[in-house]
């Protein structure tokens, strides 16, 4: 008897100590910890290489290349930081807080640029000022022997070119900043005697500091990433001397050895974003949402200011887009042959698989956010959003190398050549750990409007677990799982480095098929798979504006 209750003891407490282990270990703290460690696995993969340095290799790039590189990479970041910080900052006042005719209109029209990827740009800005181009051509014939080429494929040409594509992203959160300083702190200005240009050097741009900066943060992790554009524009930096190693010189230890400086400099970025965001206090003073509380520019000041913000968006969006339609319609009358389905396909297939893996990781972290405030989950966050600091160059290096260990080892045991590397699956884990922070960020905030109430109220119904998942939480996190969605497929869909290097044989997409056609000068082909990636683009634009304007006139 005495046996038996010692028997059931111990079975009692198996029984209870399983649930607790569970609760400790369970399975959504571990899916977390999986997708951060397809993060970790190519950052490792980097910097471990130098475990196996090419010698020969390396001492050629360090010697010949590599000073080169570094050089070009902070003149092209310091070029695109200046331009962008000065077009942002005076297009977001002059919409926020000035009054001239046109205005309504620049509101949103100046953000279409964002629609337009770097690289379309690049070859537009190459197909009309480029040496045969139409504008230097005019110039020759008006002006014979008396004007003298110009190189446009310099560093002020692919500055001015990855400016005009990236400056939305300062100009959208100066905007808000400007929006929301109210204009009390204007009047404490004026009333001890700041003139108005005065008091936005003073008062209004000092305010505005944290958010200028986060915008500029992520204007620099994009121009560090780059690759379209620098390599179309022939201008050598760390991402086009990535590609080179790993396809010219077939080393994919160089390649990761010259990915770990990019790293380290995306890190270091990383950190001092997340340095000046801890230090932001924001205190709302109040809304200039009424139309007498703008400054009204009169006179020659408000059409001054009208084309300024025209010139901006017809240089950035209307000329390049319009030259793009304008070869479409070339190529398709002359070549009526040309079809670019598979590329089409391939590119929708692509963006919609691996938009619904961002959408279903971004949940597992939201949610697993919401259940467990510990360390062990905001680590593995944390980690898990690392992928958008990151070069497309970089995470194709390690996620290759890394995954390539992998596969062999299950590639031998099922007796087969190869598994994961050269197939869709090492493309879509890829696209997953480089735009994930995409989709978390609009989950993670759309269920911060989930009140513990409601989850109170389900468990008062026996709405318990995974049964709350699916019946309470998905449906009131549509919004921003629809959110997470729209922009993971249209950042696939331009996305052209990982696309490049570790695409499958045949799975040549639009973004593919630009660099092919580019790199053979034919920029007229290139046009009719670049207006489909900008009305791609323009999708999540057109729904970011009419969202804000909803908040703010």
């Amino acid at each position: 008897m005495n046996a038996s209750c010692g028997d059931m003891a111990c079975r009692e407490r198996l029984t209870f100590r399983g649930p607790k282990l569970f609760r400790q270990f369970n399975g959504w703290k571990v899916a977390s910890a999986l997708i951060a460690t397809a993060v970790l696995i190519p950052l490792l993969v980097i910097f471990l290489s130098f475990l196996r340095p090419e010698t020969d290799i390396w001492k050629h790039i360090s010697e010949h290349l590599l000073a080169d590189l570094l050089r070009n990479t902070a003149v092209l970041t310091a070029g695109v930081l200046s331009l962008t910080a000065i077009m942002g900052v005076s297009l977001a006042w002059l919409t926020a807080v000035c009054e001239y005719p046109g205005r309504r209109l620049f509101v949103w029209a100046l953000l279409l640029p964002m629609a337009v990827p770097a690289y379309v740009m690049a070859f537009v800005f190459l197909g009309v000022f480029d040496f045969a181009g139409p504008v230097q051509g005019a110039l020759k014939a008006w002006l014979p022997g008396h004007f003298d080429p110009v190189d446009v494929r310099s560093a002020p040409g692919v500055i001015i070119v990855l400016s005009l594509g990236l400056y939305p992203y300062v100009y959208l959160l100066a905007r808000g900043a400007f929006l929301t300083q109210g204009r009390k702190a204007m009047e404490a200005a004026r009333s001890l005697g700041c003139k108005p240009i005065r008091a936005f050097f003073r008062v209004a741009l000092p305010m505005a500091r944290p958010w200028i900066a986060g915008g500029l943060m992520l204007v620099l992790m994009e121009t560090l990433a780059d690759f379209g554009a620098v390599s179309i524009f022939n201008y050598d930096t760390l991402t086009t001397a990535i590609y080179k190693a790993w396809f010219g010189l077939f080393s994919l230890d160089a390649a990761a050895q010259l990915s770990s400086i990019l790293v380290i400099l995306a890190l270091a970025v990383m950190l001092i974003e997340q340095k000046m965001r801890s230090r932001m206090r924001y205190f709302q003073t109040g809304r200039l949402s009424m139309e007498e509380h703008r400054i009204p520019l009169k006179g020659w000041k408000g059409w001054a200011a009208s084309l300024f913000c025209g010139l901006v968006f017809i240089v950035a969006f209307a000329l390049p887009f319009l030259r793009l339609v304008a070869w479409s319609l070339e190529v398709a009358q002359n070549q009526l042959d040309v079809s670019y389905t598979a590329e089409i396909v391939n590119s929708l297939i692509l963006a919609a698989g691996g938009a619904g893996i961002i959408c279903l990781a971004s949940l597992v972290l939201a949610y697993t956010d919401r259940r467990h405030k510990d360390s062990i989950t905001n680590a593995s966050i944390k980690i898990a959003t690392l992928g958008y600091a990151l070069p497309g160059t970089v995470l194709a290096v390690g996620l290759f190398v890394g995954f390539s260990y992998v596969d062999s080892a299950i590639a031998n045991g099922l007796g087969i050549e190869s598994v994961l590397q050269g197939s869709l699956a090492m493309l879509f884990i890829a696209y997953s750990v480089r735009f994930l922070a995409v989709g978390y960020h609009p989950a993670s905030s759309a269920m911060l409007r989930i009140t513990p109430s409601i989850d109170e109220a389900a468990r008062s119904l026996n709405v318990k677990g995974i049964k709350m998942l699916f019946r309470v939480h998905i449906p009131i996190l549509k919004g921003g799982l629809f959110t997470a969605i729209l922009l993971g497929f249209v950042d696939i869909m331009k996305e052209m480095p990982i696309t490049l290097m570790t695409r499958p044989f045949g799975w040549d997409t639009l973004a593919v098929k630009i660099y092919e056609l580019t790199s053979e000068g034919e920029w007229e082909r290139a046009a009719i798979p670049a207006v489909v990636l900008v009305l791609c683009g323009l999708i999540p634009v057109i729904l970011l504006v009419a969202k804000s304007e909803k908040r703010i006139v």
